[in-house]
């Protein structure tokens, strides 16, 4: 048992490490790919959410995330009123518009 000691040790006996700054290289890269791959995009979507929600107006056709659709009849700081049909109108976040639909998309 013990010459399979030995010839280990004479296999592993240089030292492999390098320098510091390439054992750094593999965490650094990952954190450039994650902030290309996923931060950025995020916040750029983020960025345009909160400008769709500033611009919002009356008369607009919206869909909300939870899949109510239907037109703006009131604009508030935090809060919209949403005729989702006729004489039928929800209170709903600001934050909860999702997306904003074209001109004619729902028809009454």
């Amino acid at each position: 048992m013990d010459f399979l000691v030995q010839s280990a040790q004479a296999a592993g006996g240089g030292d492999a490490a390098g320098s510091p700054l390439m054992s750094l290289m593999l965490p650094i890269l990952l954190l450039v790919v994650f902030y290309f791959l996923l931060i950025r995009p995020q916040q750029k979507r983020v960025k345009e959410h909160k400008q769709m929600v500033g611009e919002l107006k009356k008369g607009d056709e919206v869909v909300t995330s939870g899949g109510l659709a239907g037109h703006l009849s009131e604009v508030g700081d935090s809060f919209v009123q949403l005729q989702i049909a006729e004489g039928i109108e929800v209170q709903v976040q600001k934050q909860s518009v999702a997306s904003l639909l074209p001109k004619g998309t729902l028809k009454n």
